[in-house]
């Protein structure tokens, strides 16, 4: 009995250890079992002081937390950070036709189940998730903040998983999955993707860019993996959802899903004209370049050196620890 007793204390300080330990490294503790601050995520965003000029910090512990998510303009320097992306689960199921109260279509900006507008935003060992299916567009992420960073996370839905929405918006996404079919990263952003893995489920785009056309970044791929459950052939690189798109992959492992012709020009010629699509040092079964498009660019070495991330984010150095 004495030892049974022992063994109870032991656990019962073990798990207070564990949650003063990450209340003491967290301003705000997120848990599903009632043993953090609060039992949702919203509840811990609208804690968080608006306009807070330090970082606020929250753990959420692994779960499935179904949540329509909104972190305002307002909610500034928020950090999430989950146990790990196979753990800590953030997920919803809207699409672009599913119905509001008002029987109107929430179209694909309303559809996504986690809308980002604070700026200075960063997320790891998280996934996030739109769980609608192969239904249209379903976003999973929607995010027009400035200086926004992913590291370690999991984006996944169907068509439109990450909208990268905002035209001034900076978005760093590092050792990332992100997976889809049609224009599954979309958007005006300047994005840089590092080291991630980027995956086409079905046959379709992986990305459809709408950059600005004052702006001289992109989309940036460094270091990535373009792979997929495709078939051979059956996606392309990109297509121009607005004329001045921008898109580049440099030093990436392009897999076996992408076609010869590697771009596409959305059925318009005249975004031949504007758009600059641009690949450097890929290799890989799908990086053959003998075939592609006239109009896009296989870039020189001395093109090449200005795809850093000094240059690209200008003030921002989104690896500064």
């Amino acid at each position: 009995m004495k030892r049974v007793f022992q063994f109870v204390c032991f656990v019962f300080f073990s798990a207070i250890t564990t949650i003063v330990s990450a209340q003491s490294k967290y301003d705000l503790v997120v848990a599903k079992d009632g043993s953090g601050n609060f039992k949702t995520v919203q509840e811990a965003i609208n804690a968080v002081p608006d306009f807070r000029k330090k970082e606020t910090r929250i753990f959420i512990k692994k779960g499935v937390y179904k949540e329509k998510l909104v972190l305002a303009e307002s909610k500034t320097l928020v950090t999430f950070v989950g146990e790990s992306p196979d753990s800590t689960i953030i997920t919803y199921d809207d699409y672009a036709q599913r119905k509001n109260i008002f029987g109107e279509e929430k179209g694909t900006s309303g559809s996504s189940g986690f809308f980002i507008y604070g700026h200075d935003f960063s997320a790891e060992n998280i996934t996030f998730q739109n769980t609608a299916g192969p239904v249209g567009q379903a976003v999973a992420v929607f995010v027009a903040g400035d200086r926004v960073k992913f590291k370690n996370c999991r984006f996944l839905g169907f068509q439109d998983t990450l909208y990268t929405y905002g035209r001034e918006s900076r978005q760093y996404y590092n050792n990332c999955y992100i997976e889809g079919t049609v224009d599954f990263i979309f958007g005006s952003s300047t994005a840089v993707f590092d080291s991630c893995t980027i995956f086409g489920k079905r046959s379709g785009f992986y990305t459809a860019a709408s950059t600005p056309e004052n702006k001289k970044f992109g989309y940036v791929f460094l270091h990535c993996t373009i792979t997929g459950s495709a078939d051979g052939n059956s996606f392309l690189l990109g297509r121009p959802w607005r004329p001045f798109a921008k898109v580049v992959f440099l030093y990436c492992n392009i897999d076996k899903q992408v076609k010869p012709e590697g771009w596409s020009n959305w059925s318009n010629p005249a975004n031949e004209k504007t758009a600059y699509y641009g690949e450097y040092k890929n290799y890989g079964a799908g990086s053959k370049t003998a075939q592609r498009l006239a109009w896009t660019h296989q870039l020189n070495d001395e093109e090449a050196k200005q795809y850093t991330l000094s240059n690209i984010f200008n003030d921002w150095n989104p690896v500064k620890q």
